[in-house]
């Protein structure tokens, strides 16, 4: 195992100018990431300069047999945690040979929505509170969590400390470090109040760049827990009963919002909000309706509310933003599977472009 590990971490650069990079992309269920890797004759930070690729879409339910070629363009590129050196990796989208983006491919329509001239006036801000779980490998059972059985009740678990409580910490630190060594602006972590569960946080980041970045933290938390022979679920309710469920909290906030008597332009922004709730709803993850029950800190999904501080509404505006009168709010519908690019360029479209 101690050359296998010398050889995983050769320094490429000592000998040769060229670097592997990994392409990563969204498989056909919206959650599913895939990733290959090719090796570039020298480095390469920007993706417009990258090569297209392709892969067999009929092995991702994306394509028929008969017409399998998917092409993936690259967005935005990331510093490998993994191969570590001038390797890269490499968020991208899924397009037809023509040219056309697949059905799966959410990124295309809410870069069209960021690149309107008015949300870009507005430079929109986005901070995801991405929550997860971390199972056992085989059964399936949060990690920590007795074999069929349940620990104790919810309570000392939330930011918890020692080996009864926090569940999982070597994965969630190597995560927050592989983060901020690949570029992202992961702003924080922390233990959630299930056993088991994690959160972590990525923002402010304007724009498309938001759902860049969840997805590639996403990735890069799948790495590690494979390595680790954990697994990973973004369900957002892996345990039925009397347990928290999981979701992608979306804060958000425009330059509108932020400069002085902001807050009357975000009651302008909650209030559009509500008159497109059972929109939103639908795009916000599968499952969501076990999770949005109106008990754990939730919402009931058919109603929609907001208040200062409350975390059981729909849209919660901060104490800080209350008395400042100015700056953001969160919207706690998003489920943990919700996908970055549709929930943040609704949120851009409803908010910004959209008249009622």
């Amino acid at each position: 195992m101690s050359l296998i590990n010398d050889l995983i971490n050769l320094n490429l650069s000592e000998n040769t100018e060229k670097i592997i990079a990994e392409y990563i992309w969204i498989g056909g269920s919206g959650m599913d990431m895939r990733s290959k890797a090719r090796t570039l004759p020298a480095p390469e930070m920007d993706p417009s300069k990258l090569p297209k690729w392709n892969y067999d879409g009929s092995s991702t339910e994306q394509a028929t047999g008969d017409n399998s070629e998917v092409i993936i363009y690259p967005q935005a590129v990331f510093r490998d945690p993994f191969r570590r050196g001038k390797n890269i990796l490499v968020m991208c989208d899924t397009y037809t040979p023509s040219g056309d983006p697949i059905p799966t491919n959410k990124r295309f329509n809410a870069a069209k929505i960021f690149s309107n001239p008015e949300v870009v006036a507005e430079e929109p801000w986005f901070g995801i509170e991405q929550e997860y779980t971390l199972l056992q490998n085989g059964i399936k059972w949060p990690l920590g969590w007795p074999s069929g059985g349940y620990p104790g009740p919810q309570g000392p678990y939330y930011c918890g400390v020692g080996a009864d409580k926090a569940f999982g910490r070597e994965i969630v630190d190597a995560h927050y470090k592989a983060c901020l060594y690949a570029g992202i602006n992961v702003s924080g972590i922390n233990g959630e109040v299930m056993p088991g569960q994690w959160e972590f946080q990525v923002g402010p980041v304007c724009g498309i760049s938001s759902g860049d970045q969840v997805w590639m933290a996403r990735y890069i938390l799948e790495r590690i827990t494979e390595m680790a022979g954990a697994v990973l679920s973004f369900d957002p309710k892996p345990v039925s009963g009397d347990w928290n469920g999981a979701g992608a909290h979306t804060n958000y906030s425009t330059k509108s919002m932020r400069n002085d008597d902001g807050i009357q332009v975000i009651k302008k922004a909650i209030e559009k909000l509500s008159k497109r709730h059972k929109e939103h709803i639908a795009a916000y993850g599968k499952g969501n309706e076990r999770r949005l029950t109106g008990l754990h800190e939730t919402a009931d999904i058919n109603t929609f509310s907001w208040g200062v501080a409350n975390r059981g509404a729909s849209v919660r505006v901060g104490r800080d933003t209350e008395k400042a009168g100015k700056g953001y709010f969160e919207d706690r519908r998003p489920s943990s599977n919700m996908d970055p690019y549709t929930v943040t360029s609704m949120i851009a479209e409803t908010t910004i472009l959209w008249k009622p």
